[in-house]
């Protein structure tokens, strides 16, 4: 009998025996097994789809009992009931139990990734009765802009800074074509899946990155779980953002597997003690099969520029930083990339693109403006503070985790070097400019797939523990007399406890603001009345434009957010708020209206923007001022229009 040769352990793949339920001699390749009745019995299958289960039902039973209507200080979270928590308890736990069969069944971490998702960001999705991010609707409006005007106008001037959406139309065309495909009135029918959607589409995406550096499944799929829980930036609703990062990532996949320069791959398996044969580790490309992808992905790089402005700049950042390693030193994808972004920043972007370039005269440098947050306001009640601090300990602990990873696992750190690069490239960012006050969370965004994968490196011990014995909590000197049994089992611990806390984490940062997010349908129906009926050119003033329907028509009308700026300015506004007002009102007797809503109030008072008491002062201040008069109320909204004194 021929005698079975163990295959040699890999820095990413999973030693014999373990990561599946029994060593299937394919090298850990996935396969369907055959099941009964008393297969799908035994523990170890028992355990992998049960939680699934149970988390569903205990999720589908808290559903119903989700009071979005009545929402509080505390945003969603004391509107959860418990059956919602203990379904995402259940789903973490049987996450890390299908870990162990990920060698042989990889299929089940992802289902549960997938229902991890669901979880989080369908609620919102099922419940509401109404778009939620107010400002999504503004994305709405610019798609109704582009179905009924049938054209692009990149050098018109529209109020709100909107002529940018027709610089960079990408996601509106295609929008357009689906409001028509599927036969319903406006984005909005599916707009608040739109989360969800990114982020299952960005599964397969990050796998493909994720499995360029590591062959060991538990590993790939902790990276995807992190990802996921620790994406609570809010860049993953109705927006270009979400669209063009995963074209992004989706180049940055065809670059790290198929742009590995010859000679480069070898001297990676020697010094990385990689098996010649996994497939962690890329096979090298040609010249030719290199310039066949650069063709390829020219299209596809097209997309990027024709769909938002800043994705492009760190696409090349990102490349440019690969091109500092010797296996992904290919400038002339590089080359191609930055001319595709110049050519159309200078022709369709022209605009906004020259107006960057003068703003960088204030803003490069200048770090501490750059890395501000929204409008300098400071965050107050008990759900919006409790949402940054989130934020806070989710960005450190994953940080922590992923250089933990970086400094212990060298073997990691050498294969894996250039998703580090990539991850780091946006950081400069930070000195250019601020993007409106979104910098700090962009350069986050950006960052976060390779932090991720690292902080699950942190987390996931690596195969052939006795070779390197790096693994989270487990670097303890045997001399003090912890066992290397004890250490294992100390990681073992980590990983559920860590995998629990980020889940933890990720509600409050997600939905501690949630109150800001949900507009009741009867403050949409006054304002879009309202809106609809005021006659061509006239001019729309709000406290912010963070509300449903703001931008409504905004190609026929004007619009001012007057209480978009720093609180010592609004400050002053709130001394005589009419007086402020009104020598920007029109003098050529167009209409002029202003609109105070529910939701204005609650983001000006979560921001900050406003003092406490802040904009019932102004409401009242308004509707007492001879210059404008109550037209139109209801619980959730007023409405003035400004009745100029005659001369």
């Amino acid at each position: 009998m021929q005698q079975r040769v163990p295959a040699p352990v890999t820095e990413g793949s999973a030693p014999p025996g373990q990561g599946g339920e029994e060593d299937s001699g394919t090298g850990g390749s996935a396969r369907l097994p055959k099941w009964s009745a008393p297969d799908l019995m035994r523990p170890q299958i028992l355990f992998t789809w049960l939680p699934l289960a149970v988390a569903t039902a205990l999720w589908l039973y808290a559903l119903p009992h989700i009071d979005y209507r009545h929402m509080g200080d505390w945003g969603l979270l004391d509107k959860l009931p418990a059956a919602f928590f203990l379904s995402l308890a259940v789903l973490t736990a049987g996450f890390v139990v299908s870990l162990r069969r990920a060698g042989t069944a990889p299929w089940w971490p992802g289902l549960y990734s997938v229902a991890l998702l669901f979880a989080l960001k369908a609620p919102t999705a099922i419940l509401y009765d109404s778009v939620r991010y107010p400002w999504a609707s503004k994305h709405d409006a610019v798609v109704t802009h582009l179905m009924v005007n049938q054209e692009l106008h990149p050098n018109t001037p529209l109020s709100g800074n909107m002529a940018a959406y027709d610089q960079w139309p990408g996601f509106f065309t295609l929008n357009s074509a689906l409001v028509r495909a599927f036969g319903v009135q406006s984005t909005q029918s599916y707009l608040n899946w739109a989360a969800l959607f990114y982020g299952v589409i960005l599964i397969p995406v990050l796998v493909l990155i994720y499995r360029t550096f590591a062959e060991d499944w538990r590993l790939v799929w902790t990276g995807v779980w992190i990802f996921e829980v620790a994406n609570w930036v809010g860049q993953d609703y109705f927006s270009p953002q979400g669209l063009a990062l995963i074209l992004h990532l989706s180049v940055l996949a065809v670059v790290l597997r198929h742009f590995v320069r010859p000679g480069a791959a070898g001297d990676l398996r020697s010094r990385a003690n990689l098996d010649p044969a996994a497939a962690s580790v890329p096979p090298p490309t040609t010249a030719r099969q290199r310039a066949v992808c650069v063709l390829i992905l020219a299209p596809l790089i097209a997309a990027i520029n024709f769909t938002h402005q800043l994705t492009p700049v760190m696409l090349c950042v990102c490349l440019f930083a690969l091109n500092l390693t010797r296996r992904y030193r290919n400038p002339g994808l590089l080359v191609v990339t930055g001319v595709i972004m110049l050519i159309w920043d200078l022709t369709m972007g022209r605009k906004l693109f020259v107006e960057t370039l003068d703003s960088l005269k204030e803003s490069a440098g200048n770090l501490l403006n750059n890395s501000r947050a929204g409008y300098a306001g400071e965050l107050t009640g008990p759900g919006p503070v409790l949402q940054g601090r989130a934020d806070v300990v989710m960005v450190l602990v994953v940080a922590a985790l992923a250089a933990y990873a970086v400094l212990t696992r060298r073997r990691l750190l050498k294969s894996a070097l250039p998703l580090l690069l990539i991850s780091i490239a946006p950081v400069p960012m930070f000195a250019i400019n601020d993007y409106g006050g979104e910098m700090l969370f962009r350069v986050y965004l950006f960052g976060l797939p390779g932090a991720a994968f690292f902080a699950a490196a942190a987390l996931v011990p690596a195969p052939g523990g006795a070779r390197e014995p790096i693994r989270l909590l487990a670097r303890i000197p045997v001399r003090i007399g912890v066992r290397p049994v004890v250490r294992r089992r100390i990681a073992a611990v980590a990983l559920p406890a860590v995998l629990l806390a980020l889940v933890a984490g990720f509600l409050p940062a997600y939905y501690g603001k949630e109150r800001m997010y949900y507009t009741p349908p009867a403050e949409t129906a006054l304002v879009t009345r309202v809106i609809d009926e005021a006659p061509r050119g006239s001019l729309i003033l709000a406290a912010t434009g963070s509300f449903p329907m703001a931008l409504h028509r905004y190609d026929q009308l004007e619009h001012w957010f007057f209480v978009e700026q720093t609180l010592p300015e609004n400050i002053r506004m709130l001394k005589d708020p009419a007086g402020f007002l009104a020598p920007q009102l029109p003098k050529d007797g167009r209409p002029a209206f202003v609109l105070l809503t529910r939701t204005q109030e609650i983001y000006t008072a979560g921001e900050g923007l406003l003092p406490p008491g802040g904009f019932q002062e102004l409401e009242a201040k308004l509707a007492a001022s001879p210059l404008f008069r109550v037209i139109d109320r209801n619980a959730y909204a007023t409405v003035l229009a400004y009745q100029p004194t005659p001369r």
